[in-house]
């Protein structure tokens, strides 16, 4: 092979090898970076949360089947995981709830439906099966105390909603809907319902559970469905609640008489945070004078440790 011929040799494997090495290293680079920052753009799009408009439902009550109707961007307002309605309201949804209170009492048989919207990740701090009907009772006492509505004429439900959305300050404002109902008057099967349902709970009472010397209270699903149902009887019936604090044979009687006392008065307080009037609530003690277990055993006695709520 002449010179010149192994110099052109030289030149061209020189450039094959350049291209080899630069595609190796040069572009190897260039893509991991496309690709790393491919990849960045991508972890960025999970971690950023969706932020959602916050919802605002208006203060809207409207009969069909008569001419009440008031409409408002004002409303009940809440936290989230939360059912006491948040202060000031609104002075149209104080004037509101007076012209519907108006109208109720020269409506005897319209009754005004209170619905309370809740969310799937709310957390449910009441006593109620879920936040909604909780909400609705907070808004029904607002109805009754501050603007004089019928206790009878109204009504009180939760309905899950995941539609609702709060602000960056967690307020949701007005989960609550309203509807107007025009009863029959000869119909009776609604107000048997609950008779039915009342005497229930007087042949078995809603028992509460302590320890010896504390008042907590945790309920159960059953027991949230029976204290809905005692706050029904009491609004539609006009019955009185009894709450009867009970204790083992520990200690002397006189202090298991205080101590049952406090049992009942703790879970009278707490029966007025989830919606039920002071009034419509009467306490009492027997200590360890009615026990419904033997007292010689531990089991027995942390039967005895009980708070007993019935209606009359």
């Amino acid at each position: 092979m002449s010179k010149k011929s192994s110099y052109l040799l030289g030149i061209i494997l020189t450039i094959i090898l350049g291209s080899i090495l630069y595609y190796f290293l040069c572009c190897s680079v260039c893509c991991n970076n496309e690709s790393y920052e491919s990849k960045s753009d991508e972890i960025k799009s999970e971690i950023t949360p969706e932020i959602k408009d916050a919802t605002r439902n208006a203060f809207m009550i409207k009969d069909a089947n008569g001419d009440f109707n008031i409409e408002m961007n004002d409303n009940f307002n809440f936290k989230t995981s939360n059912f006491s309605i948040l202060n000031p309201v609104s002075g149209n949804v104080e004037n509101g709830v007076s012209k519907l209170k108006d109208y109720l009492l020269a409506n005897p048989l319209k009754t005004i439906d209170i619905t309370g919207l809740y969310k799937t990740d709310e957390v449910n701090n009441s006593a109620y099966p879920n936040l909604g009907l909780a909400r609705a009772n907070s808004v029904k006492n607002y109805f009754v105390l501050h603007g004089g509505v019928p206790l009878k004429q109204i009504n009180t439900f939760g309905k899950l909603n995941d539609e609702i959305n709060p602000d960056e300050t967690d307020t949701l404002f007005g989960p609550i809907e309203f509807g107007v109902l025009t009863s029959d008057a000869s119909d009776t099967s609604s107000i048997e319902a609950l008779k039915t349902a009342c005497d229930a709970i007087k042949s078995n009472p809603l028992i509460l559970h302590f320890q010896t010397g504390e008042a907590a209270i945790n309920l159960t699903a059953e027991q949230r469905e029976k204290i809905a149902n005692i706050s029904h009887c009491v609004d539609k019936l006009g019955v009185k609640i009894q709450v009867i604090g009970h204790t083992d044979n520990t200690g002397n009687a006189a202090h298991n008489v205080v101590l049952g006392q406090q049992r009942a008065d703790f879970a009278k307080g707490y029966l007025i945070k989830n919606g039920i009037l002071e009034d419509n609530i009467e306490t009492s003690s027997q200590g360890s004078k009615v026990p419904i277990a033997d007292n010689t055993t531990e089991e027995g006695r942390a039967e005895n440790r009980r708070t007993e709520i019935t209606i009359n």
